[in-house]
């Protein structure tokens, strides 16, 4: 109805370029304008001033020769002060950039290697921005970023590559289990040296405390009941020990014992024989 009468409302962030007669007359801003139609002005088109995105896949080559699908995802807007030049000099702004894009990839990804191309996406974003900028500005458009968003090889490659870094870790892991179980058993080691240790160590000050408490009990007896020897004490104490022994052993059902002799006259012989050990070990 407003082209009717003349007038024309032009959007936010669009600009609109007026003709006359087929010729560039004007770039309409955003706002209401006359375009008398009958004096041959017309809208010849409209132009979006705002971002706009365009992801572009391409396919190339690594220098291990692995090919691999390169996504670049490029944000531009066209520039008020060159509408005219983005209206009039591209008749296909996405194809052109996307012709740019893919030029700058199939130079570049050639000369990594696939892992190299993963570490060094920024290099890769950055050479096709400054490529575009170069070749966009000149149409009246402003490349504002650039982004490479994924790198994909073929499916097998991504399957081997996590098959080796599967198997790196897993050698990690067998390496650090075997450490673990080195350390496990030298402190299992040294915690049976230290229990023997300390093992030998009570056995010792049990003997000893025997040796003086036997000692003590030779004295006693010796100075209470006159006449007696030291020998008869010991055959006394060898006898009592004896019939406690023998007393233990029946208390328990489940000991593990070597039997010996048993008569109360086998008590001689045992201090006998200890005695001529004794006795036989101090002359040598």
């Amino acid at each position: 109805m407003g082209l009717a009468f003349g007038c024309l409302q032009v959007d936010q962030s669009t600009v609109a370029i007026k003709e006359n007669f087929g010729k560039f007359d004007d770039v309409l801003e955003p706002g209401c304008h006359c375009v008398p139609w009958f004096f041959g002005s017309q809208v010849a088109g409209y132009l979006s001033l705002r971002v706009q995105q365009l992801d572009v896949r391409c396919e190339t080559k690594t220098k291990d020769n692995v090919f691999v699908n390169v996504v670049a995802s490029i944000q531009y807007r066209a520039l008020q002060g060159k509408a005219v030049d983005a209206f009039y000099r591209l008749s296909n702004t996405r194809n052109q950039i996307q012709a740019y894009v893919f030029d700058v990839i199939r130079a570049s990804v050639p000369k990594m290697d696939l892992d190299a191309s993963f570490e060094q996406k920024n290099e890769i974003a950055k050479a096709v921005e400054e490529e575009l900028e170069k070749a966009m500005a000149v149409y009246g458009y402003e490349i504002v970023q650039t982004l490479i968003v994924d790198i994909e090889p073929d499916e097998r490659v991504k399957r081997a590559m996590n098959e080796i870094n599967a198997a790196a870790r897993m050698r990690v892991a067998a390496n650090e289990k075997a450490e673990a179980e080195k350390i496990l058993q030298i402190k299992k080691a040294e915690g049976d040296a230290e229990s023997k240790y300390l093992a030998g160590l009570g056995i010792a000050r049990q003997r000893q405390a025997i040796v003086d408490g036997l000692r003590d009990s030779v004295l006693a007896f010796s100075e209470n009941v006159p006449g007696t020897t030291s020998k008869d004490v010991m055959d006394m104490v060898l006898v009592t020990q004896y019939f406690d022994t023998m007393k233990e052993i029946g208390a328990s059902s489940k000991s593990n014992s070597v039997f010996i002799p048993h008569g109360p006259g086998a008590v001689r012989d045992v201090a006998s024989q200890i005695r001529d050990g004794l006795l036989q070990g101090n002359a040598t």
